[in-house]
């Protein structure tokens, strides 16, 4: 099922790094008709609210891209909130959606709904197979929660809601707060910081020896387009790269495009996280799309974005 230049288009999440990205490649697509609200003017957690807005603005494609999300220190310092926050955003969401006749919805989870030791490259049939990574346990149920709840209504009322799980994303309007931040803003700014003062060290957390998976904001937006168009299956799909790169290659790369020759050191009282975490991308390859931004471009465009509208 195709989507039209005509369509009601809602971007839930709009302001953040993935809702702006995928507003700017409607925007590019020519789609004109985009429903657009802040947190300000609707708040996701109020149920009357999203029920009265669905009511009023009859959306025809709905896409989920707001939640609440954070690094592995505030997911690990606030399960709570992760937990109940996450669920009661998509929950209101998702089920005003089909009680308004919504066409198509795409959810937007997470790798990290995947076990800890999952098998690598993690195909999307390990979906609950295994114990999931603590320090984002809360976030990640909360996530698998709303896989679930799509599905359901897609096997008790046919509704066309599909679910895309992307890797690690990351580009302009990322979060670059060292205290919530993912490790690729962080490292970003912690370089940034580094080489501003002239320090000779940049402490990393942890090993360095955990491998990740990077994908531009703007492939994960790209890929979004693609899916609402060639995609209608309830099962889950996978978004990413194909490639991981160490938590120390990814550090030495980011000091590179960022000028900063000093030492890394590496703080080892930190966790690591999940050892490993690569997406098995077939499924998405298969039907066609593949991303365009090598992860050294990618880094060298954030970190122009980043001096513009954070450094500065």
């Amino acid at each position: 099922m195709s989507i039209q230049k005509s369509d009601k288009i809602f971007v839930a999440g709009h302001r953040g790094m993935v809702g702006s990205a995928i507003l700017r490649a409607l925007e590019a697509s020519g789609f004109q008709q985009l429903i657009k609200r802040d947190r300000s003017e609707l708040d996701f957690g109020d149920s009357v609210a999203v029920t009265n807005f669905f009511q009023k603005e009859k959306p025809n494609i709905v896409i989920l891209a707001a939640a609440k999300v954070g690094g592995i220190k505030s997911n690990n310092d606030f399960p709570v909130e992760f937990l109940l926050e996450n669920l009661r955003v998509q929950d209101n969401a998702i089920s005003a959606a089909y009680e308004n006749g919504v066409r198509k919805l795409l959810f937007l989870g997470s790798s990290c709904i995947y076990p800890r030791l999952a098998p690598q490259p993690i195909p999307e049939s390990a979906l609950l197979t295994g114990r999931l990574e603590p320090t984002n346990e809360a976030y990640a149920i909360a996530k698998i929660a709303g896989v679930k709840l799509c599905q359901a209504y897609a096997r008790e009322y046919a509704a066309n809601f599909i679910s895309a799980m992307p890797t690690n994303l990351y580009g302009p309007d990322d979060n670059f707060d060292l205290e919530t931040s993912h490790v690729l803003a962080a490292l970003l700014r912690k370089a940034h910081e580094a080489k501003k003062s002239g320090a000779r060290q940049l402490v990393v957390w942890g090993t360095g020896t955990p491998r990740r998976e990077f994908l531009h904001v703007a492939d994960c937006a790209s890929a979004c387009l693609f899916l609402l168009e060639e995609y209608d299956s309830p099962e889950i799909i996978n978004v990413g790269c194909g490639e991981d790169i160490s938590i120390r290659e990814l550090a030495e790369l980011i000091c590179d495009v960022v000028g900063f020759d000093g030492e890394l050191a590496w703080d080892k009282t930190k966790p690591d996280g999940t050892p490993c975490k690569l997406l098995d991308v077939t499924k998405l390859t298969k039907l066609g799309w593949r991303p365009t931004i090598p992860l050294r471009d990618g880094i060298a465009r954030t970190y122009d974005w980043f001096l513009k509208n954070v450094a500065a």
